[in-house]
């Protein structure tokens, strides 16, 4: 999509702090990190939301968390973390994008704040 940032970040019109690439996934640096690991993994393939998965395109989701699996063996975050996808405006989504947090390397508390 034109106008969406994390397609932008992708192509790379917008700089980010790469964490990982392959054919399906982008990672990078949260520019506002809420632990002292916080990645953002996004499909390259533009995917509205969680709600919009489907047999088509639930193959990116798939390689999402291979990358997260690969990045935590890669960062050594052996002592646990937590990956996040927000959907929708009460969901907390901020970016129209599919994309997962991964947050590490701090105590994590339930619930959420």
């Amino acid at each position: 999509m034109a106008d969406c940032l994390f397609c932008k970040i992708i192509n790379g019109e917008i700089p980010s702090t790469k964490i990982y690439e392959d054919e399906y996934v982008y990672a990078f640096a949260d520019i506002e990190p809420q632990a002292p690991f916080h990645g953002i993994f996004v499909p390259k393939k533009h995917i509205d939301s969680p709600a919009f998965i489907d047999g088509e395109n639930s193959i990116y989701v798939a390689k999402i968390y291979e990358a997260i699996a690969k990045v935590a063996k890669t960062e050594k975050l052996d002592k646990g973390f937590r990956v996040v996808a927000n959907c929708g405006e009460e969901g907390g989504q901020t970016v129209g994008h599919l994309h997962f947090h991964l947050l590490a390397r701090r105590y994590l508390q339930w619930p959420p704040g």
